[in-house]
C-alpha cells in the first residue's frame, strides 16, 4: 500500500546471505504516530536469494516474541506483512522456511454473479462494491464506487448478500455489523475517476470484465475492464485495478485509459444537499480531499476521503442533470472533483475510502487525522533493513 525503504545485503555478500537458514527483518518507524497495520513489502526476488523454501515449505515470519506473523506472496512478486511498529520505534522479525500455515483472512473480494454481476471487496475495516453489466438493464448505468459501512472486523460480504437475496435481512439495515446506506446512482460515488474534458464529466457504464488477481489473507487485488468510454466523439479503452490491504480505510485505485493524447480527468465524490463539509490539502505534488456527508438518521456520520500521491492540478465543483435511463425521471447530481491530467501510457494511482462515526471515527477531525497520517506514510516510508 505504501512506499518502503529497503536496505538489503550488498551484492558482494549475497552468496553469504543466501546460505543462511534465517535472516532478520527490521522495521523502523520514522513517524511520530503508530503504523501498526501498514503493509511492509519485501521484493520476493531478494527474499528468495537468501532463503529458498524446500518441498512442502513456505516462508515463515516470527516477531521478537516468537509469534508467527501472517504473510502473503502477492501476484506481483512481493512478500508482505503488517508492520506492527509504534511511533519512533523499531520492530524486529525473523524470516525462515517452514511448514505452511493457515491464517484467518483479513481481506476478501469476489464477483457476485448472483446479484447482477456486482464485484464486492472488504477488509477488517471497510467494504466496497462496483456494478456489473447485468444491472444496467434493470437500474441503468452506474459507474460509481459504492461504500458499505462496517463496524466489525469480521468479513461479511458473503453473508450479507446471502441474507439479502434470501429475503432474510437487508444489508440496507444495520443489524449490528453495519449497512449499505450510501447512494451512488449515475455518479462517481465514493471516488471513481472519469474523463473531464470541456469541464464536464464523461461517465462510462458498468464494468464488463473482471479478474481476481489475489485474495488475502492480507491483500485483495482485482482488475476490471469497461467498454470504451466516449469523449467528444472519440473512444478510449478503460480499465481499473483495485487493491485493498488489511487494516486500511482506503482502497488503492490504478486508473488506465488507452488514449494516445494527454486527457484531463477527475476523481470525484458525490456531493449531497444539506449540512456537509469539504476539507482540502493540496501541497506541492501531493493532495488529499475529504468530504463529510450530511449526518444521516440511520447511518450517523460518514467521511469520504481521497489521496493523490502525484498531486492535483485543481479542484472543482461539478453539477449536471440527466434523465434516468430506466425510470425516465430527471435527476441532478453534484461532485467534489480532484482534477489532473492522464498522460498516455502512465496509469494514475490514487486512494479512496471512508471513515464512519460508528467504527473508529466519531468526528471528522478523527478522519482528517487518519488521512494526514496515511499521506505522511506515503511520503515518509518505513525503513526496512534485512541481514543476519
Amino acid at each position: 500500500m505504501k512506499k518502503t525503504v529497503f536496505l538489503f545485503c550488498a551484492a558482494a555478500a549475497l552468496m553469504a546471505c543466501s546460505s543462511e537458514k534465517t535472516f532478520r527483518v527490521t522495521v523502523e518507524n520514522p513517524s511520530d504516530f503508530d503504523r501498526l497495520t501498514e503493509m511492509v513489502e519485501l521484493p520476493l526476488s531478494a527474499v528468495s536469494a537468501k532463503i529458498t523454501p524446500g518441498e512442502g515449505q513456505t516462508y515463515v515470519l516470527q516477531n521478537d516474541r516468537k509469534e508467527t506473523v501472517p504473510v502473503q506472496i502477492t501476484h506481483d512478486g512481493k512478500l508482505i506483512f503488517q508492520a506492527g511498529v509504534r511511533a519512533k520505534e523499531t520492530a524486529v522479525y525473523t524470516l525462515s522456511a517452514g511448514a505452511p500455515q493457515t491464517f484467518a483472512p483479513k481481506t476478501y473480494g469476489r464477483f457476485i454473479l448472483e446479484r447482477k454481476d456486482d464485484f464486492a471487496w472488504e477488509n477488517d475495516r471497510v467494504a466496497f462494491r462496483i456494478y456489473g453489466a447485468a444491472l444496467v438493464e434493470i437500474d441503468g448505468p452506474s459507474n460509481g464506487l459504492d461504500l458499505w459501512y462496517k463496524r466489525t472486523d469480521r468479513l461479511v460480504i458473503d453473508r450479507w448478500y446471502k441474507d439479502e437475496l434470501a429475503g432474510l435481512r437487508s444489508y440496507h439495515k444495520d443489524y449490528g455489523e453495519g449497512q449499505d446506506d450510501y447512494s451512488v446512482g449515475r455518479t462517481l460515488g465514493g471516488g471513481m475517476m472519469a474523463p473531464y474534458v470541456g469541464n464536464r464529466l464523461w461517465l462510462n457504464e458498468n464494468f464488463i470484465g473482471q479478474e481476481l488477481l489475489e485474495n488475502g489473507p492480507l491483500r485483495t487485488t482485482f482488475r476490471v475492464t469497461y467498454k470504451p468510454v466516449e469523449v467528444n466523439g472519440k473512444t478510449f479503452d478503460e480499465s481499473r485495478i483495485f487493491s485493498l490491504d488489511a487494516g486500511s480505510q482506503l482502497t488503492k485505485v490504478t486508473q488506465i485509459y488507452g488514449t494516445a493524447e494527454a486527457m484531463p480527468v477527475a476523481a470525484g465524490i458525490v456531493k449531497r444537499d444539506g449540512r456537509d463539509a469539504i476539507f482540502k490539502n493540496i501541497t506541492g505534488t501531493f493532495a488529499s480531499l475529504v468530504y463529510a456527508e450530511p449526518e444521516s438518521e440511520t447511518a450517523g456520520k460518514v467521511y469520504v476521503g481521497m489521496i493523490f500521491p502525484s498531486g492535483l492540478e485543481r479542484t472543482a465543483m461539478d453539477t449536471y442533470s440527466l434523465i434516468h435511463a430506466v425510470r425516465g425521471r430527471e435527476e441532478t447530481h453534484s461532485h467534489l472533483l480532484g482534477v489532473t491530467t492522464f498522460q498516455p501510457g502512465t496509469p494514475i494511482t490514487y486512494y479512496t475510502g471512508f471513515g464512519w462515526s460508528k467504527y473508529g471515527f466519531p468526528e471528522v477531525d478523527d478522519f482528517n487525522r487518519y488521512i494526514a497520517h496515511f499521506a505522511t506514510g506515503l511520503q515518509e516510508p518505513l525503513i526496512i533493513k534485512t541481514g543476519r
